[in-house]
């Protein structure tokens, strides 16, 4: 079997087309890569701190600080490398794979950790394997998904994040007294479900591909870096990312904890009810996901769904930080996953509209955007803790509040700050954009570049 064609080039003209096969495929690699990240942030993590270090619940913070703080550093070395890559199997193949292997060998040293030290060790290494197939897998659909489709083909990887650690938590609660299962089955899935996309979506052989100049230590420092002067798009919607993850991790790190504590249970028998929240949200996440990717093509905008999914995720974390009752509880969870799903799938199709360079370098800037995700994700566990300590420990309320302003920050700078991206592609003209306020700083006078 061969897989469906690719867009032609890079698929920024919009001209080509991917196959359903070829989304499918996507789909299926995105949720098996999302369960095997995110389960164990999620639940499996926390249920292990719980037993090495009762009652020390900042200590999941700063385990999974180390693990984004690992993933974030690599992040951009490794998109720069895969965008030089030329192999037999492509660019990005050789990251999938290797990623995969490196997240799948870190579950035996989570499983095993005889103290909170090897347990962080364990996640550091199945963070940076587990992130680097996550950001080949973004790259390859920045190479591949024409514009036209980016706002439905986000939607539905959107979705399945949404969905992959709910499927996951209910299957890791049935075996929550084992140590090494709640780590294994969603790293065995993600390995699993990310094999048919490396068999049937392979990418042409890339050993004739044009080489770049060469590369040196200057060049990989660069790579960390872009000019937010040359691409203000770009950099607004990353700062915009970058506020709303700040208070979705700070919210989804401590969920299982919140329910404990409001509902006053042992943490170990909260998996049911972590699982039941998710459960509820599995609709809304559809509609918010696959139904705003769909309308953001077929409209053409892009920036109201974005700030729509802030405003409803802080709406549900007001919601969780005054919650006293399962009820209110489920209510809150809804709204942010809804939220999440909403916000995290139309801003996906406005990067892929706004990244820079796409035919050279489509996973350094991929890996540049995954800093807005990625550094919240090390930076919120580390700060959770003194707004945790507000009036004398375990101050939800503050936390959760915080969040949720933070969130709404996001959504606004993209509303405000980001041109919306062409409707058509590059060889239909499309109507000028509004006004805006005011560019990045420093880019009042750079040149009108055209819409994807």
């Amino acid at each position: 079997m061969r897989a469906a064609p690719a867009a032609s080039g890079t698929g920024e003209e919009g001209g080509g087309t991917v196959g359903r096969r070829f989304v499918a495929l996507l789909v299926t690699a995105s949720f098996g890569l999302s369960m095997a990240l995110v389960v164990p942030m999620a639940y499996s993590l926390a249920l292990r701190v719980d037993r090495l270090a009762p009652g020390r619940e900042e200590t999941l913070g700063y385990i999974l600080g180390f693990g984004s703080a690992l993933a974030l550093v690599s992040g951009p070395l490794v998109g720069t490398l895969s965008d030089r890559t030329r192999s037999r199997l492509g660019r990005r193949a050789p990251y999938l794979i290797g990623g995969a292997a490196l997240g799948l060998a870190a579950v035996p040293v989570m499983a095993a950790a005889p103290n909170v030290a090897v347990l962080g060790l364990g996640w550091g290494l199945a963070s940076l394997g587990w992130g680097t197939a996550m950001g080949a897998l973004g790259s390859a659909k920045a190479d591949r998904v024409p514009h036209r489709l980016r706002g439905r083909v986000s939607g539905l990887t959107g979705f399945t994040m949404q969905v992959a650690p709910v499927a996951g938590v209910l299957m890791v609660g049935a075996v929550s007294g084992s140590g090494l299962l709640v780590f294994l089955l969603p790293g065995m899935a993600g390995a699993v479900l990310l094999v048919p996309f490396l068999l049937f979506a392979r990418e042409p052989d890339g050993r004739t591909r044009p080489v770049p100049g060469r590369l040196g230590a200057a060049g990989l420092l660069r790579s960390y870096l872009f000019s937010p002067r040359a691409h203000p798009d770009f950099a607004w919607n990353w700062l915009g990312r970058f506020a709303f993850f700040f208070g979705q991790s700070s919210c989804t790190t401590y969920l299982t904890f919140l329910i404990a504590q409001r509902l006053e249970r042992p943490l170990a028998d909260v998996a049911g009810i972590v699982a039941v929240t998710g459960g509820i949200g599995v609709a809304a996440t559809t509609a918010a996901a696959i139904g705003g990717g769909f309308l953001s093509d077929r409209l053409g905008r892009r920036r109201p769904f974005v700030f729509a999914g802030a405003a409803v995720f802080a709406a549900g974390g007001i919601v969780l930080a005054f919650a006293g009752t399962l009820p209110v509880l489920l209510a809150g969870s809804a709204l942010t996953t809804f939220g999440i799903a909403l916000f995290t799938a139309v801003d996906q199709a406005i990067v892929l509209d706004v990244l820079p360079e796409r035919e050279t370098a489509a996973g350094r800037y991929m890996a540049i955007n995954a800093f807005s995700q990625k550094a919240p994700g090390a930076l919120a566990p580390l700060a959770a803790p003194a707004l945790l300590a507000v009036g004398g420990g375990a101050n939800y309320t503050v936390l959760y509040a915080a969040s949720a302003l933070l969130a709404f920050l996001g959504g606004s700078l993209v509303l405000w700050r980001v041109r919306e991206a062409g409707r058509g592609n590059s060889r239909q003209p499309v109507a000028a954009p509004a006004p805006r306020r005011r560019p990045f700083p420093s880019a009042a006078r750079r040149p009108r570049r055209e819409d994807p």
